[in-house]
């Protein structure tokens, strides 16, 4: 079995070189610095929700609150929702929601990926912008907007719940993507 040092190196961490900070403190140290600057006060139920969405990206507010109890037992259901929206707010958090499905909520903010969802199993990716910036798509009128974002949910079938044609229609269908993207 390979010892934690020949994983980590010597200091204890694999992407720093010379530090003794482990991934998880690294986190928590850029979330520390993000709550300061949007002129929150940083907390273990702040630094905790973040944890939790960050360790489960795409979840519910309820495995939130199961993930957060882990750390803190006594926090209240409340105090998750609170934390979550304020969170959301402060885009720290992206909340978005499948039809007929709760809210999920994730980490990664700011760079207008969109989200792949399974109809079958509710399994969700994420997906980035193959060409342009943000919003990655061009509307017909802008009807005099600033446009941010563009919220895409492409709703199919993951490769675990596919069927034979199933297969065979994602296989032509990425074909035909990588061709466009490739001209």
């Amino acid at each position: 079995m390979m010892s934690t040092t020949s994983i980590l190196g010597a200091n204890g961490c694999s992407h720093i070189p010379g530090s003794t900070e482990t991934p998880a403190s690294a986190h928590q140290e850029a979330w520390s610095a993000q709550l300061r600057a949007k002129g929150r006060r940083v907390t273990k139920q702040r630094l905790a929700v973040l944890a939790a969405v960050h360790d489960n990206p795409h979840s519910t507010a309820d495995a939130v609150i199961t993930a957060v109890r882990r750390e803190l037992p006594g926090i209240t259901v409340q105090s998750v929702y609170v934390v979550l929206a304020d969170l959301t707010d402060i885009n720290m958090l992206r909340k978005f929601e499948p039809p007929g499905s709760a809210g999920l909520y994730e980490t990664r903010t700011g760079d207008n990926h969109h989200h792949a969802y399974c109809i079958r199993c509710g399994k969700v990716e994420d997906v980035d912008c193959a060409i342009g910036a943000a919003p990655c798509l061009t509307p017909s009128d802008f009807h005099g907007m600033a446009l941010l974002s563009a919220d895409v949910l492409y709703r199919g079938i993951c490769a675990d719940c596919q069927n034979a044609d199933e297969k065979e229609l994602a296989l032509a269908q990425q074909a035909a993507a990588n061709q466009a993207l490739a001209s």
